[in-house]
This record gives structure tokens, sequence and C-alpha cells, in this order.
């Protein structure tokens, strides 16, 4: 995976109104979780961070190692949620996961298909159903894409979660999602009548 530095500050004054002002300079309420349990539930360390650094790993189909930098503080960290305004849709607040390389973590990795599938040749339409497969791995196993080969997908037929494998990922989301199909389209369900029609004189 890519890295990217993040920098940050501790907060102290936590509160509604506290991260109304902090957003007004440009700044975005963050809250790292890790190892740290209280009660059974995890513990929140909260930061600030600024909205230009933020933008470059919000907005983007990559998926990135964050190096987290906390009042000059080292920690590498993941997304882990974002919150956006319902109506502006302006980022509002950031949840990151600690991360360290001997405890596996789920994490979305973009899907990436590779070649032209034998459906689309013959005029079907290729339809992608879910953009990221959730896996389970280290970190350091971690793709920044996952190629799945769809040459020899063919019309009407579709792609599952169950039917894949990558080396040192085991894959969560579940085994009957599908990943991406084939749709008849006017034109080739004419051209296969068509063929079939010619095979038979």
């Amino acid at each position: 995976m890519k890295e990217i530095k993040v920098s940050g500050q501790k907060r102290t004054d936590l509160g509604k109104k506290a991260s109304k002002q902090l957003r007004k300079e440009g700044l975005i309420p963050c809250n790292l979780y890790g190892e740290a349990q209280k009660d059974g539930k995890p513990v929140a360390f909260s930061f600030t961070a600024s909205m230009s650094e933020l933008r470059k790993l919000v907005y983007t189909p990559h998926i990135y190692v964050v190096d987290l930098v906390i009042d000059g503080e080292a920690r590498k960290a993941v997304l882990k949620e974002l919150q956006f305004h319902p109506v502006t849709d302006a980022l509002l607040h950031v949840d990151f996961y600690e991360i360290n390389e001997q405890k596996p973590i789920v994490m979305g990795v973009p899907v990436k298909l590779v070649g032209l599938a034998q459906g689309v040749r013959d005029g079907g339409r290729m339809n992608m159903s879910i953009r990221k497969i959730n896996v389970k791995a280290a970190y350091t196993q971690i793709p920044e894409h996952l190629d799945i080969n769809v040459t020899e997908l063919r019309l009407g037929k579709s792609i599952k979660v169950g039917e894949l494998s990558f080396e040192g990922l085991e894959l969560v989301t579940p085994k009957e999602v599908v990943v991406c199909s084939i749709k008849a389209t006017r034109n080739s369900i004419q051209a296969a009548q068509a063929a079939a029609a010619a095979a038979a004189q």
C-alpha cells in the first residue's frame, strides 16, 4: 500500500461547540482507535488535522497507510470511518485505526478488472456490482488493488467473491456477493439469435 503523512495536534477541548469552531478554522476533529480499551470498548485518542492535509487522503480512490504525526509522536494507521454533512457533503469527522505489522486488519481494497471479457466482445455490457472487497491480513500484505481476470467471462455470467483467492489474503466480503457480471444487450441477443439461426440452416 502507498503511504501518506498527516500531521495533527491533540485535542483538549471536546464537544460540539469546540468541533464547530475547529471546522471554521479549517481543522477536522479526528479520533484514533487502537489497542487501548476501557470496559471492553475501544478508547479514542482525540486530535485534529487540517482539511488541506486530509483532502488528499479522503477524496481519492486509492488506499493508504497513514503516517500520523500527532504533536511530534509518530503512529501508523488506516482510515476507519468518515462522517460527512448530510446537506453540504463537507467532511465533519475522521476515525483512524492504529495498526502494526503483527496484527491483521480488515480493509476494503479496490477491485481492478483485467482483460477484455468474451461477453463484452460478444456485445454484452460489463456491470460492476462492488468497487471494493474486504480483506483481512497484516497491513504489509495488503495490495493497492485486487486484479481480477475477466477474459473468460461470458454473456449472462458473473464472478462472485467466493470464486476468488489471493495469496496471503483472507476475503471477508460474503462469498455470494457478485463482483461483476456481463449483461446481455439487445444487440448481443440479436447477434446470438442470428448465429443460432445460421447454425440451424
